[in-house]
């Protein structure tokens, strides 16, 4: 576990910014990121600054973020391109009503890879039913549980323990103690807590 530990944090630090793989360690002071603030290596170059080089690292890290492929980063793309309003904010709303996403904003899992491998292995219920998909959308109404199995809720109730500090979104009515909680609303561009500069993503895949 260390040795993946010490790989994320790497990753963080060549991309030179916090990409939130560890969930909530990433926003406290116990994050690597804030210790060592430079590129991992013994010889680092300043790269040349271009539009089309920010441009891509902004679309990389929400990438990174949220846990999605390319192919599957377009279609989120295309289908917020087709709908109304502004298209960056419609994609990064589309991600964080990812079923993966809701599960870690709940405060029900670690990392966002913890919360994928708990739906994947199928101990996520949305509505009372078995939901082994982690790219789910969740929509106004959906209840999100964990499963019955003891060994699994104790997990679950570890991460709520040390996630309890953790601000609850304001789209999420979360229920700690039942390892539950409700989607009340769709999120907004101001419920994303992450800083990602949608506008640059949008001019990217616009060419």
């Amino acid at each position: 576990m260390a040795r993946i530990t010490g790989k994320v944090c790497k990753l963080c630090r060549r991309e030179g910014m916090k990409l939130f793989l560890k969930g909530q360690r990433c926003f406290s002071e116990k994050c690597g990121i804030n210790r060592r603030d430079y590129p991992p290596g013994m010889h680092t170059r300043p790269r040349k600054t271009t539009d089309y080089y920010v441009q891509l690292r902004e679309k990389q890290k929400a990438k990174r973020i949220y846990g999605v492929l390319e192919r599957q980063f377009q279609r989120y793309f295309e289908t917020a391109r087709r709908q109304r309003g502004n298209t960056g904010e419609n994609l990064l709303v589309l991600m964080e009503r990812r079923l993966d996403n809701v599960v870690l904003s709940m405060g029900l899992s670690l990392s966002r890879f913890d919360a994928r491998q708990m739906i994947a292995h199928g101990h996520v219920f949305v509505n009372g039913n078995r939901m082994d998909i982690p790219s789910y959308l969740v929509k106004p109404g959906d209840e999100v549980s964990i499963t019955s199995r003891e060994k699994l809720r104790k997990k679950a109730q570890e991460a709520v323990e040390i996630n309890k500090g953790q601000a609850v979104p304001a789209w999420l009515e979360v229920f700690p103690t039942d390892l539950k909680g409700r989607i009340v609303t769709l999120p907004k561009r101001e419920d994303v807590p992450h800083p990602i500069n949608e506008q640059l993503i949008v001019e990217l895949c616009s060419r």
